[in-house]
């Protein structure tokens, strides 16, 4: 067999599948708990159409300044978003978790 055509049809199966492979992305959501309904229902279905796409969801809810007071109002909205997501197909990859003055979740979609 020659090795040239044997390498240059490797190459191509390669390039092919390369192709098709679909890389997931971390997609970010920037929130303060202090949300209004339409927004967080537009956060909603945001957070809905990257898990569809087969990408991760970063929610990040900020604190600034007297805000770190009231971490458990924060608490309490992560834990809404994950309860209004309960029926799709999503895995919590990391539970609400405070990172200095920001409380993050990630979403997986579950496959």
């Amino acid at each position: 067999m020659n090795y040239g055509k044997y390498k240059y049809e490797m190459e191509k199966k390669a390039k092919e599948a390369k192709k098709k492979q679909h890389t997931v992305e971390i997609k970010e959501i920037k929130i303060r708990y202090k949300i209004d309904v339409h927004d967080y229902n537009v956060r909603i279905k945001n957070i809905k159409k990257f898990i569809a796409a087969g990408d991760k969801v970063k929610i990040v809810i900020m604190l600034r300044g007297r805000e770190m007071q009231h971490t458990e109002l924060a608490f309490d909205l992560a834990n809404r978003f994950i309860a209004d997501l309960e029926g799709e197909p999503i895995n919590v990859e990391k539970k609400p978790s405070m990172e200095g003055r920001n409380l993050i979740i990630i979403l997986a979609p579950s496959n």
